[in-house]
């Protein structure tokens, strides 16, 4: 654990600050839901990330949507990736990087085609669709669908992709 050298008071409610500066270097937005464990004598604040709770169910979707559609597919959550099927490399656990987030925040489904596609070390090419997955009114996480050929199945097997967790996630 690393020392910040930051000191609070806790009020009468029992509330403390996180500072703007640790919300910032840990990507921490107004409004996101934190975390709370404790550990001996420590509290331990993290993000929490309601896809991340999900990745059993994220694993299953991107493995039917490969096996039926033969559709490279990885879905993500807002920090990295928790999913990936028919791909040759071990892309699960890889965090996005800003291009993604800014993807995820826009809230729109964006398709580029004959393009590169590089998260962690890994370079993925093909013609690519993003959908964001979209809960509660809050952008969570990607589906990303990765087609050889020209996408059109790709948007709406990703837009079904990403309605089955705005249903199990809104619940």
């Amino acid at each position: 654990m690393k020392s910040t050298g930051v000191v609070r008071r806790i009020d009468e409610l029992g509330r403390i600050v996180i500072p703007k500066e640790i919300r910032r270097n840990l990507g921490i937005r107004d409004g996101e839901n934190i975390e709370i464990f404790t550990d001996n004598d420590s509290i331990i604040l993290k993000k929490y990330y309601r896809m991340s709770t999900n990745t059993d169910l994220a694993t299953t979707l991107s493995e039917l949507i490969y096996n039926t559609f033969n559709d490279k597919v990885i879905i993500t959550d807002r920090e990295k990736v928790i999913a990936a099927s028919g791909l040759n490399m071990d892309l699960v656990g890889n965090t996005l990087t800003e291009e993604y987030l800014n993807i995820i925040e826009e809230r729109e489904i964006k398709t580029k085609e004959n393009t590169s596609l590089k998260i962690g070390e890994y370079t993925i090419n093909g013609n690519i669709v993003f959908i964001p997955i979209i809960s509660l009114n809050d952008s969570i996480g990607l589906i990303i669908m990765i087609s050889d050929s020209q996408v059109k199945d790709e948007i709406a097997i990703g837009k079904l992709a990403s309605s089955i967790f705005s249903q199990k996630l809104d619940i």
